[in-house]
């Protein structure tokens, strides 16, 4: 059995959950998920949240041992060098966990959700390429609300990524969202009924 396995990118706040959740609900395929992948890589007790709190400090630490996720966001998204030490971290556990679920799968459709599909180089992982698109400025008050963050905030993680002009240049399907859920969910099932 030849299995399809859908790479579900895009840019930080364009809709990629929206799109897992109904890929999950309506077709019931199993969804792994990148972001899942990387709190499990730092859960209390692990080598990787050990590497991370010699290098910044206990302070980057909450009072319950876990990591302070929004300190940490704030470090790396204003300086590319530490960004790329925690993503040369976090990212092979990922690739790693990826690999053991698809090699263990019996399902032939499975959606990995990978945020930065392109950047961390994992392409290779998967047969094809969905990209969930919407303007950088829907980007950027979606963000700005769903985050609670500062324009200055919600940019800096948006230019953190590849533009979305680049990986929907990449892509074999390009969901845009830019308009009402149902459009949205219409592209999604067209999408799925060509696959």
């Amino acid at each position: 059995m030849t299995k399809k396995i859908i790479g579900l990118t895009g840019g930080i706040a364009t809709g990629k959950t929206t799109v897992a959740n109904y890929l999950a609900d309506a077709y019931n395929l199993p969804i792994l998920d990148a972001d899942i992948y990387a709190r499990e890589a730092v859960c209390v007790g692990s080598p990787l949240l050990d590497a991370i709190a010699t290098r910044y400090g206990k302070q980057i630490l909450l009072p319950n041992g876990n990591l302070d996720r929004q300190k940490l966001g704030e470090i790396i998204f204003k300086n590319p060098e530490d960004r790329t030490w925690i993503e040369n971290l976090i990212h092979p556990y990922v690739r790693d966990r990826f690999q053991a679920e698809i090699k263990a799968s019996t399902v032939e459709t499975l959606i990995l959700v990978v945020p930065l599909l392109f950047e961390a180089g994992m392409t290779d992982l998967v047969t094809e390429i969905w990209v969930v698109w919407c303007s950088q400025r829907q980007q950027l008050a979606r963000l700005m609300q769903r985050n609670h963050l500062t324009f200055e905030q919600a940019q800096a993680r948006i230019h953190s990524q590849m533009p979305i002009a680049e990986k929907a240049a990449r892509a074999d399907v390009i969901l845009d969202n830019s308009s009402t859920l149902e459009v949205l969910l219409k592209q999604v099932d067209a999408a799925l009924t060509k696959l």
